[in-house]
């Protein structure tokens, strides 16, 4: 990537308004982009924009990925050897959201930003990136679920609010950081199934579950975070190509949502824009494929794989306007003004950013404890933790092993060092056995079985590495199983019968642990999903106590016949005759639930008693009753599901650590009730906070923030409401207290949703 050169440059270029640095973005902006012909504007509708010579605008990659760190993509490059030849990699963001730690995800963001600067400053990577993954994962079977926070909607808000703050940077500074890009808009969570491809997916959906479930985190980053950009999505959403979908692109994220405010832009996925035709068949040409995005509110076209977009013909044909055109390149402009793109160096404390502070001792540091945070201990007999010593023979079996770029999972860039269990191990003085294993049935040998016997058999301790890696579940490739390879589980069975303690440390994505949980033999079990470029020696801060295991699944856990029960078509989330729930909100047959996680020592938890103790609500009868217009009264929130419950508090948790072992505590609060439209949800996720250091015998008070809309239910046509009942507050999974209380008056619209004309969402 070049800069502009606005002192040097063309006369075009130094003259034109778009190189005052006093006049609002909008204005510069528009200036450049009212300078450019109509083949300079048509050849900059891509991500491989080409600028303009004759304006002295550098060519511009605006495909730079960043999902974990400063990732490999057309707009990042990393060098053979030296300065700028890696990037730290953190955990993937599923074991991330195990964490429920929002100041980790913050500074995780600050950090990535900050190295994604010093490459770019020295043109090694774009200003924008497309990042983060924010779908819902709601069916254990898509194959990018790993890229995501999880299946919950409210705890996704909340990584993406904490992410977006470290990665777009501090709103007082003069300019952001980076962009960054939240995909992918809308309803995408397949990528190939039974003959479906994402490319031609058409997610038939409900408005309820859209504007409940599928929605929620693009309203957290359109109207409340403001990100800089969104990208839309391969699927279909009721029979409109989202990239084409003026109901999804203008009506709900522009006008209703508000998302105006920068001019933000709409980046196509890569070939989305040429799916419109090629694969979903919803216009004739090309050319009425590039017409019909543009015009609906798509900005900016990923082309990949020899793909192109015809935008050319699209204007030609008037299937598209110029002004439609220019403003789509308003938009990316006014995005590249506010990174200082056209400011000089001296100006943006951003291009100071170097080689110095990429991999610092303070991002590795954070990169192993990204992964300490995240794992969960799902099994343990009292075995865990070890009291490993120099010298401990230590059986270390399982293609997980000695892991090294499986460690990182998808969406990865080159990182300074991978450190692998057994690395770890070997630090620590272990005598180590290593034994390769298999991932599936096809990739088993004789040779692994008496191999993983002989390591077991001349060990004090076994330590099976083991689960899926990105060869079994990753983007265009989803499973149809979720249970143990058979291969697996009979190496796991013999090596743990030897009468050795027997640890299997699950990584990659969730598998139905059943027949680890019933064998006696089976010590303990922990999930340590993608733990990227320290993964071993943070699994071995886990097993030593070093650290105590605070995590928390961020998914369900499904028996591994789900897959037989409802296909991944069925985007509904209500139970029904051909579909037995999804999530934990209407799914109640889990193996582990969303929210489940052991620790090395005992906490009970409760709410505090000071709680709904407010000016707007009364106790009668030990039964608390709050008036919903009191909750409402007087709030200064921009949008009323924001309004905090109670009206003027947080829920106060205690937290007393009655164990032996300091560790961090995660307190989740659900809500539960029988009100709003049937079927009820089981329970939904309100609040969470994670306590650090916990001592023994501690009692630690902490502070959960609710709001209102987090109460509310959505409607059979979208509308947010508050509704009138009794309702339950849940803490911990398995719960450990319970808060009921009622909400009394007239059941309240927070958000009126808008609604598709005649139906259609083109």
């Amino acid at each position: 990537m070049q800069y502009p050169d606005c002192i040097h440059g063309p006369a075009l270029l130094t003259t034109n308004l778009v190189c005052n640095t006093s006049a609002p973005p909008a204005a510069r902006a528009k200036a450049i982009v009212a300078a450019m012909n109509i083949t300079e504007k048509i050849a900059n509708m891509v991500d491989n924009a080409l600028g303009s010579s004759r304006l002295g605008l550098p060519p511009y990659e605006w495909w730079s990925e960043a999902l974990h760190g400063v990732a490999a993509s057309p707009g990042v490059s990393f060098a053979s050897s030296g300065n700028f030849s890696y990037a730290t990699s953190f955990a993937n963001p599923i074991l991330l959201a195990a964490a429920f730690d929002d100041e980790l995800i913050e500074r995780i963001g600050e950090v990535i930003s900050m190295e994604a600067r010093a490459f770019s400053n020295v043109g090694k990577a774009g200003l924008d990136f497309w990042t983060p993954n924010i779908n819902p994962y709601k069916d254990p079977r898509w194959g990018r679920g790993m890229e995501t926070p999880g299946e919950d909607p409210f705890r996704i808000q909340n990584y993406v609010k904490h992410l977006l703050l470290g990665l777009e940077g501090d709103t007082t500074q003069p300019f952001k950081k980076v962009v960054a890009t939240c995909k992918h808009y809308a309803a995408y969570d397949l990528e190939n199934w039974e003959g479906v491809t994402r490319y031609a997916f058409n997610a038939n959906v409900s408005i309820q579950d859209m504007v409940e479930y599928y929605l929620p985190p693009f309203q957290q980053c359109a109207r409340d975070s403001r990100v800089g950009s969104i990208m839309c999505s391969y699927n279909a959403v009721n029979g409109v190509p989202t990239c084409a979908s003026k109901y999804l692109l203008q009506t709900v994220l522009r006008d209703h949502w508000n998302w105006t405010d920068e001019n933000q832009y709409v980046v196509s996925d890569c070939n989305a824009v040429h799916s419109i035709q090629g694969s979903h068949n919803y216009t004739a040409t090309l050319a009425k494929a590039a017409g019909v995005a543009f015009t609906a509110g798509t900005d900016n076209v990923c082309e990949a794989s020899g793909q192109p977009t015809d935008t050319a013909g699209a204007y030609s044909q008037s299937l598209v306007t110029e002004a439609v055109l220019s403003q789509a390149l308003e938009r990316q402009y006014e995005a590249l003004v506010r990174l200082g793109y056209f400011d000089p160096a001296a100006a943006n404390l951003y291009r100071t950013i170097s080689w110095t502070d990429v991999n610092t001792p303070n991002a590795q540091e954070l990169a192993r404890q990204s992964a300490v945070e995240g794992i969960v201990l799902l099994k343990n007999d009292g075995t865990l933790p070890l009291a490993l010593k120099n010298g401990t023979k230590v059986a270390m079996i399982g293609m997980w092993a000695n892991a090294q770029s499986q460690m990182q999972g998808g969406y990865s860039g080159v990182p300074p060092y991978l450190h692998s269990p057994v690395y770890a191990a070997q630090q620590l003085g272990l005598e180590v056995a290593y034994a390769n294993g298999p991932i599936n049935d096809n990739t088993k040998t004789v040779n692994m079985t008496s191999d993983a016997l002989a390591a077991a058999n001349s060990s004090d301790i076994v330590l099976y590495f083991g689960g899926i890696d990105s060869s079994i579940e990753g983007e265009a490739m989803d499973r149809y199983t979720i249970a143990w390879s058979p291969a697996q589980l009979s190496l796991i069975s013999q090596v743990s019968s030897l009468g050795k303690p027997s640890i299997v440390i699950k990584m990659g994505g969730q598998l139905d642990d059943t027949p680890l949980l019933s064998n006696p033999n089976i010590s303990a079990i922990l999930w340590a999903g993608y733990p990227g470029q320290d993964g071993g020696p943070a699994v071995f801060d886990i097993l030593t106590g070093k650290y105590a295991p605070a995590g928390r699944l961020p998914v369900t856990q499904y028996p591994a016949k789900y897959t037989d029960q409802v296909p991944m078509t069925d985007m509904s989330l209500r139970p029904s005759a051909t579909n037995p729930g999804r999530t934990y909100k209407f799914y109640n047959e889990s193996i582990l639930p969303f929210g489940y996680g052991l620790h090395y020592t005992n906490f009970t938890a409760k709410v505090a008693a000071s709680t709904f103790k407010a000016p707007h609500s009364e106790v009668l009868n030990s039964s608390r009753m709050i008036e919903i217009e009191d909750l409402l009264d007087g709030c200064t929130e921009s949008f009323p599901d924001l309004c905090p419950f109670p009206a003027d508090q947080s829920i106060e948790i205690e937290v007393t650590n009655t164990g032996t072992r300091t560790s961090d505590f995660v307190a989740l609060v659900f809500v539960s009730g029988e009100y709003g439209p049937k079927p009820y949800p089981i329970k939904e996720l309100v609040g969470y906070k994670r306590a650090k250091g916990v001592e023994k015998r501690e009692m630690r008070s902490m502070e959960v923030d609710i709001k209102v809309g987090s109460l509310a239910r959505v409607d059979e046509i979208g509308n947010t409401v508050l509704y009138p009942g009794n309702y339950t507050l849940l803490l911990d999974v398995p719960t450990q207290a319970r808060v009921d209380f009622e909400l009394t008056g007239e059941e309240t619209v927070l958000d009126r949703w808008p609604q598709p004309v005649n139906g259609s969402y083109a």
